[in-house]
Parts: C-alpha cells; structure tokens; sequence
C-alpha cells in the first residue's frame, strides 16, 4: 500500500502534466510577446527567390520597415524608431540588419547617409505586396516585420508598439535562436 502511494504520489503529476501538454484545453490563451507572430510561416525564398531581401537574411535577422510613399515626417519617425532599437539590443545588434523597403521613390540618399548608416535600403514590389497580405488582420500598416536568418516571416510589430516591447519580443527569439 506504501509503493503504491508513494509511486502515485511522484506519478500522477507526470501523468497530469503529460496530459496537460498533450491536451489543447490547457493551453494558454494570451501569449507573452509584444509582437504578432505571423502564421502560417512563409519562407520569402520559396514565395519570391528573385527578391533582394534573399540574400540579405544570409545569416542575418532582419528588422524590415515598409513604406510606399515618400518618406516625409512619419516614415522618418518609424525609421528613427527602427535605428534606437536595434541600438538597444546591445552586443546582439550585430546580428540584426534594418531593412527599408521603399516604394518606386527612392528615399534622400543624405538624409539616410547622416541619419541612419548602415540602413539597407531595396524596391520590391513583390515582397511589398506579399508583406500587405501577411499583415495580421486588424493591424495598422506601418509597423516593422521581423524576418529570421533562413528567410521565415517571423513576426509583425505595430506602430503603436513601444521600443522597448519590440527589443524585449526581438532579444527573447535571438536568445532562443541558433540561427544568425
């Protein structure tokens, strides 16, 4: 009667934790992250493998800004907003490149040189329209995507989005990421 009790005593949590996990009834209704993540995962190679944002994600996170008009006050704002937080991922940064996607106007080439070295600034309208139609639902255009280092759309992060809430989301992946 003893074993029995003590092999139950250390059994049934395994069991009941083997059935919680296995069970979706249990699953956690609100995640942890700021962002969206984006599912079903597309792999931007296999959508668009002529796009310039390919050989970019070479063993590169990407931090993609989107943005078809001019880049007049509010483009200058997201592409500050984009700079301060890579810069806040500290010795991490180096595995992160900010990417401007632009439309068919190319950006003030002074303008990004004093503001924002190290921008890399392409045109697709390919993988622009492919970004619009994986935007989640409801969310305000304008926001910045990240994009893993084997091309994956990872997770969308909205305008509204402080700073700090898209490093905290970018610094959890990169810490759990082999890749990059």
């Amino acid at each position: 009667m003893q074993l029995a009790l003590v092999a139950l005593a250390f059994g049934a949590p395994l069991l009941l934790a083997t059935w919680m996990y296995k069970s979706d009834s249990w699953q956690p209704e609100v995640g942890t992250n700021f962002g969206t993540i984006l599912q079903p995962i597309v792999n931007i190679e296999d959508q668009l493998p002529a796009s310039p944002v390919v050989p970019l994600a070479d063993n590169q996170w990407l931090m993609l800004y989107v943005h078809s008009a001019p880049c007049e006050k509010d483009c200058q704002e997201a592409l500050y907003r984009l700079r301060q937080s890579r810069q806040m991922l500290g010795n991490e940064m180096s595995r992160v490149t900010r990417v401007f996607l632009h439309g068919e106007s190319a950006p003030d080439k002074v303008f990004l040189k004093e503001q924002h070295e190290g921008l890399v600034t392409i045109a697709d309208k390919d993988l622009e329209n492919l970004l619009g139609v994986k935007r989640p639902a409801g969310q305000t255009p304008g926001g910045i995507y990240l994009i893993d280092p084997l091309g994956n759309l990872v997770m969308y992060f909205s305008p509204e989005l402080l700073p700090g809430e898209m490093v905290e989301d970018i610094k959890h992946l990169l810490k759990l990421s082999r890749i990059g």
